[in-house]
């Protein structure tokens, strides 16, 4: 038994049986989880790479295979023993640093760097194997961003994080305008690539036309973003470093400025 949930089913096989109170509890507490993420029953499929009819049948059932229940909990980023504790509070996640925290991640650049792996969803032999970082020194950078907040170190230094769904970087702040300063690297790139592409439109619609393309930009990141979680159980050598730019702003060429009548002289 586990917490009361039969770890076998009768052929065997590992399972959550549905007809157990403890198990309810379990399906219960990864909905909560879930929802706290922002996530629905769809994001979950796709990122299980399961139909979202298999996933509506789990939750309606309440019984799959332990193997299932581990991964429906890495894509929420969610222990086993922390559905134990109920409804996630939405206090815990983290939706923006704070400037002195930023400033913090910008003082130390092995910091920036291991914050950035975590948010890559690197592990930390992942790390110390791409990077020159041994592990006492990962461990003891983690742990400062766990005091920060941005993530938690778990057993055998399981790495969570504690974004919420919402969570971005300041506008105009210290890692935006370390962002900004990468510019001229990231765009000394012919962008000719397979899976690599760059276009800039420059285009006239109205307010409303313009907030209805936002959306559907929002929902092209939050599709890399699935994608993302979707692949986070693949070995790294798996996963390539991509780096997708969404910008959108008012915006003339310096010099169409110049020669608009309304420019003072």
């Amino acid at each position: 038994m586990y917490g009361g949930i039969s770890l076998y089913d009768a052929d065997g096989y590992d399972s959550l049986k549905g007809d157990s109170m403890s198990s309810a509890f379990v399906f219960d507490g990864l909905k909560m989880h879930l929802k706290a993420r922002g996530m629905t029953y769809a994001d979950l499929a796709r990122a299980l790479r399961i139909s979202e009819a298999t996933v509506k049948r789990i939750f309606a059932s309440k019984n799959c295979t332990l193997a299932r229940l581990d991964a429906m909990c890495e894509v929420v980023q969610v222990e086993m023993a922390e559905l134990a504790r109920g409804q996630p509070r939405q206090s815990r996640l983290v939706h923006q640093l704070t400037r002195e925290q930023e400033e913090e991640l910008m003082s130390d650049p092995a910091l920036l760097l291991v914050a950035a792996c975590a948010l890559h969803g690197l592990s930390l032999r992942d790390i110390v194997s791409v990077y020159r970082l041994d592990e006492p020194r990962c461990v003891k950078l983690l742990l400062r961003l766990e005091k920060m907040g941005i993530l938690e170190l778990h057993e055998k230094n399981r790495i969570r994080l504690r974004l919420s769904p919402t969570f971005s970087w300041i506008a105009g702040g210290p890692i935006m305008g370390w962002v900004r300063s990468q510019a001229a690297d990231y765009f000394d790139h012919p962008f000719a690539a397979a899976g690599e592409a760059m276009r800039l439109l420059s285009v006239r619609v109205s307010e409303d036309g313009q907030a209805a393309l936002l959306r559907r930009i929002e929902q092209l990141a939050r599709e890399y973003e699935e994608q993302h979680a979707a692949d986070l159980r693949l070995p790294l050598e798996q996963r390539k470093l991509v780096s997708v730019l969404l910008a959108v702003r008012r915006w003339e060429p310096a010099a169409f400025r110049k020669q608009r009548r309304d420019v003072r002289g």
